[in-house]
């Protein structure tokens, strides 16, 4: 009986059916592998390894004055925010004080994520250079190469970081005009990119030819992101700085889901301030973080494999001292050069009531980081520690 069924089966087909189920299975296996998920290719932010301790009779040597500086610019506790400084990582002063909530009650505490405003643009610019580090884009790339309807031809990604674009500021150019944008509706970055491709919005300078900080600029990045990765903005952030990291407690702000939990904002006199229809655009601003998140991400940019030597000069170099001056403006990151050769590397933020400084003194290893979410103008005077750690000739009649 078996002999008899082996000779009425085709041995050819029965050879044939193996093989195509064989191959069925490694195309299943090959589907697999292509369908890894994009979070595998991505470039990622990587901790800082362990740095050199500093001994507690140095961190006394310096808290006080610290404490004395704290104590004269914010009397009384009334920072209403979050205030960190460390060295070699290690932190020397932290202070928390004021409400998250006033309608709620609750208090700012280390684990509270404020609104860190134009300090977000650090973190924009940190991203789409660890693209360019990866080779995935070119620091020189053509802006319309990646989003194919941006209007402006000679706009390169290192224009849009250190703001040489000649661009208009989207919250001018969508606030005054009904055909433009109608104010009802909440603006995202994809409604600016269509604006700019199809509302004829004239160039403030011709593209490349001076500074002007702009806010448009890093909307655009954050697009780039998105297209270079194929994931939403905040996700990208997630999984190329923040979760790497171990920054638990940083998130892009999302108008639709987070409105109801983040954390309000005040005018100086307490009065809370609401949303507007500005408050989906992200790139620039909409990252809420802690200040102990921020020195994570600090001392990860300052780590040997951050970027490559030739990038990260690039990142510090000033293009923005037209006229000579000591203001200048790197890749994602302002700056003070002193003829002493001394520089100050920096960012500050501010949107609606929430103020934010975050401050690297690159050759002392210090971070130096304040957040507030009670409008107040003392939050960037913290630039004012900065020589009590190095040679730092500032003149501080001269203030921002």
């Amino acid at each position: 009986m078996k002999m008899s069924l082996l000779k009425k089966t085709n041995i050819p087909q029965i050879l044939f059916l193996l093989l195509v189920l064989s191959s069925c299975g490694n195309d299943k296996k090959t589907t697999a592998d292509t369908t890894t998920t994009t979070e595998d290719t991505l470039p990622k932010m990587k901790p800082l390894g362990p740095e050199k301790r500093i001994s507690q009779a140095y961190i006394n040597s310096v808290a006080g004055r610290i404490n004395h500086f704290y104590n004269k610019n914010w009397p009384n506790n009334t920072m209403n925010g979050s205030f960190l400084v460390a060295r070699n990582g290690q932190i020397i002063f932290e202070r928390y004080n004021g409400f998250a909530n006033k309608n709620e009650g609750t208090k700012i505490t280390a684990e509270t994520p404020v609104q860190i405003a134009s300090v977000s643009k650090v973190l924009t610019a940190t991203a789409v250079l660890k693209l360019v580090n990866a080779g995935k884009i070119d620091l020189d790339q053509k802006v319309n190469t990646i989003l194919k309807t941006f209007p402006y031809e000679d706009c390169t990604i290192r224009m849009l970081l250190d703001h040489r674009t000649g661009m208009r500021n989207y919250a001018y150019f969508t606030d005054r005009d009904k055909s433009v944008w109608d104010r009802h509706n909440q603006l995202t970055n994809k409604d600016i990119l269509d604006i700019l491709a199809t509302k004829n919005i004239g160039l403030e300078s011709r593209t490349g030819t001076r500074f002007s900080y702009c806010n448009t600029n890093y909307a655009m990045l954050a697009l780039i992101i998105e297209k270079i990765t194929g994931l939403t903005y905040k996700e990208a952030m997630h999984q190329m700085i923040f979760k790497p990291l171990g920054m638990k407690h940083t998130y892009v702000f999302d108008d639709d889901k987070d409105k109801k939990k983040i954390v309000p904002s005040y005018k100086g006199n307490g009065v809370e301030i609401g949303f507007d229809y500005l408050d989906n655009v992200y790139g620039d601003k909409n990252i809420f973080s802690t200040v102990r998140d921020l020195l994570k991400f600090d001392r990860a940019r300052n780590s040997p494999d951050f970027l490559k030597p030739a990038l990260l000069k690039q990142v510090y170099t000033g293009y923005s001292n037209e006229r000579k001056g000591t203001k200048n403006y790197g890749l994602g990151i302002r700056m003070i050069n002193w003829e002493t050769g001394q520089n100050f590397y920096f960012h500050n933020g501010w949107w609606h009531g929430n103020t934010s400084s975050y401050i690297t003194l690159m050759k002392e290893h210090v971070t130096i980081i304040a957040l507030s979410n009670k409008m107040t103008r003392n939050t960037y005077a913290v630039r004012k520690l900065a020589p009590v750690f190095g040679d730092y000739p500032f003149n501080f009649k001269d203030e921002e």
